[in-house]
């Protein structure tokens, strides 16, 4: 399968010492991934992660990326669902595999492409968690209003569940991001596309609040353009976050595990329970794919079934 060997080359600082020696046509496609297809961070560390172990995997078997056959891949997904991996995660890691053998392909590195027809294990095998709209309300009461976290912290939640941002788009909105009296955010997600997300009354008076009483106490005369602030005066993490909303979830008495992937889920299902369309939700939510936006239908056909055995006499 190898058509020209591809010449060596030093590995790659960001691999080193986390993945070991990593083939160079690795390198080639991180480069073209980062470069010519402009892909975001969180999308090119997935691509490292992902490809990295391929790599060690095929290691293992004495071949290098382009000697991979058809086989060896499934063996290699197939290695991922005994490790334990999720269903979507293993198609993850399929997609990763898909692009750097079409990457392959490209270059002329391989003549035939053993990517091609490999098969997309079954996604979200358990259906993805959902609050009620009472645990909703609990948790979006739980912060203070009255301290200067508590106001950010409302608000982050609030915005999160009105608007089904992902954690790093909800972390990176920049005060210019949101016109309030549009009722409008911009934000970018995923490749780097923009797109503008309505904002709801609830949630613009919470930032509101925050922005005009908590926000410069909290910066303590620092410069920042982020909406949502830390007390060291920069930007709120990903990793904040995670940490305050499971506080947050504490409080309200939630026994779940909230992640803020739930609340973008709940967001979603509670705009199908009330009639919204999917192309519409497709696009707030900023799926490439509607696809991956039917897995909310779903949702929505098991909480009803849920509803009917719990409710009718005869279920």
């Amino acid at each position: 399968m190898l058509v020209r060997p591809v010449p060596p080359r030093q590995p790659v600082g960001s691999w080193s010492g986390l993945l070991g020696p990593v083939h160079p046509s690795l390198q080639d496609f991180l480069a073209f991934a980062s470069v010519e297809r402009g892909l975001a961070p969180n999308t090119l560390a997935a691509y490292r992660r992902d490809l990295g172990r391929l790599a060690l995997f095929l290691a293992d078997r004495g071949l290098e990326p382009a000697d991979a056959s058809k086989t060896d891949l499934r063996d290699f997904l197939g290695s991922l669902r005994e490790a334990g991996l999720s269903g979507r995660s293993v198609a993850r890691y399929l997609s990763s595999v898909r692009s750097l053998y079409r990457f392959l392909l490209d270059r002329g590195v391989v003549q035939d492409d053993p990517g091609t027809g490999l098969r997309s294990p079954a996604q979200w095998k358990t259906l993805p968690e959902t609050l009620s709209l009472a645990e909703v309300d609990s948790l979006l009461d739980a912060p203070s209003p009255d301290s200067d976290l508590g106001a950010r912290d409302r608000a982050m939640l609030q915005l999160l569940y009105a608007t089904g941002l992902r954690v790093s788009e909800l972390v990176a909105v920049k005060v210019t991001d949101l016109d309030a009296a549009a009722g409008i955010l911009r934000t970018t997600g995923k490749g780097g596309k923009t797109r503008l997300v309505p904002v709801g009354r609830s949630a613009l008076e919470a930032i509101e609040t925050y922005r005009s009483k908590h926000r410069g106490a909290i910066l303590k005369r620092r410069l920042s353009d982020h909406l949502f602030v830390t007390a060291a005066g920069s930007g709120m993490t990903r990793q904040g976050f995670w940490k305050l909303l499971k506080k947050h979830g504490r409080s309200a008495g939630i026994a779940t595990r909230i992640t803020p992937h739930a609340l973008r889920h709940s967001f979603a299902t509670h705009l199908l329970e009330r009639g919204a369309d999917l192309r519409s939700l497709q696009l707030m939510l900023g799926h490439a794919d509607i696809s991956t936006t039917q897995i909310y239908t779903h949702v929505l056909r098991a909480r009803l079934r849920q509803v009917y055995d719990s409710h009718h006499p005869r279920a």
